[in-house]
């Protein structure tokens, strides 16, 4: 997601926004009221990213978090008293008050909430889950965080990983990336590979990759691995991924193996910048040796680039 307020722009990566805008709305289809409370900005210590969300129905069911549990009660409480009022509030934490050191923020840090009652639920689930999922979609607060200012929210498309070659170490991936709420499309032509008990509940598509990608589509919010260890198989992904917006790119191989892959691709006319896009070998060099180890070099490695990314969007 990216978020805006009077006094900066703030890029934030959420991989659970659907969940969250998915239960707002079978919760509305059963009749109950809520409140959306979502972190509107931070500094130091604060446990959760600034666009994290948390949902108060008027029972008190809760899900989502917008701290690890040391400002969620404050929060609680002060949701009651929106659905009474019907107004937002915003709440701010910081460690120099004495709430701050009631709610959990003694170590340093500052937490600014706003708490408001959902109003267009059917409209605003329906701009946001319906559609083209590769597009970014905007909602704005009800409420002023500030004399004239609303919080804006773009929400980006869910994080979504294109894994090339059901190789060994696409197992763990596969697995790992599930983990962390990624969703996970596995391409090998190879149809022999193609096996539910290799690859249970995985998407998984035996075209040719490029082929495949076009289908799939790639936004800012794609992650591409290739680790057929086959040119034929891996470099038409990689060609399609250099010229994509796709935030991760990486490649299985040894460094030799990579230096033949980049006088290949340099010889098809992409440009060095292109070609420095690809991670390779792919995933940071913890010393992993076994599939899985590498496979959650991967993962890190590209949690490592996704985060960079959001950091450099605070301006």
């Amino acid at each position: 997601m990216i978020f805006r307020n009077e006094f900066d722009t703030v890029r934030a990566m959420s991989t659970d926004w659907r969940h969250i805008w998915q239960t707002i709305r079978d919760w509305d289809a059963e009749g109950r009221k809520m409140v959306l409370a979502t972190v509107v900005k931070t500094w130091g210590s604060s446990p959760r990213p600034v666009g994290s969300h948390l949902i108060i129905d008027a029972d008190g069911h809760m899900e989502g978090s917008v701290s690890g549990g040391c400002v969620d009660g404050v929060v609680v409480t002060t949701a009651h008293d929106c659905l009474k009022s019907g107004k937002g509030e915003l709440l701010k934490f910081e460690v120099a008050t004495d709430q701050a050191w009631e709610v959990g923020l003694s170590c340093g840090g500052e937490v600014h909430i706003l708490v408001e009652p959902i109003t267009g639920i059917k409209e605003k689930a329906a701009t946001l889950l319906d559609g083209d999922p590769n597009i970014t979609r905007e909602l704005k607060s009800d409420t002023e965080i500030a004399p004239g200012k609303y919080f804006i929210h773009e929400y980006k498309p869910a994080l979504k990983m294109i894994v090339v070659g059901a190789v060994h170490i696409s197992q763990g991936l596969v697995s790992m990336a599930k983990t962390l709420g990624i969703d996970v499309t596995l391409i090998d032509p190879r149809t022999a590979y193609a096996s539910d008990e290799r690859f249970p509940g995985t998407t998984f598509l035996t075209d040719w990759p490029d082929e495949a990608i076009e289908k799939i589509g790639i936004n800012s919010s794609t992650a591409i691995v290739t680790l057929s260890h086959d040119p034929k198989i891996d470099d038409p992904a990689l060609e399609l991924a250099m010229r994509s917006d796709a935030f991760y790119i990486a490649a299985l191989g040894s460094r030799k193996t990579q230096q033949q892959r980049r006088i290949r691709l340099r010889d098809k006319g992409f440009s060095k910048a292109e070609i420095g896009r690809i991670h390779g070998p792919a995933g940071l060099d913890i010393g992993s040796l076994e599939p899985a180890e590498i496979a959650l070099s991967i993962l890190a490695e590209l949690v490592s680039v996704r985060r960079a990314e959001n950091i450099k969007g605070i301006a």
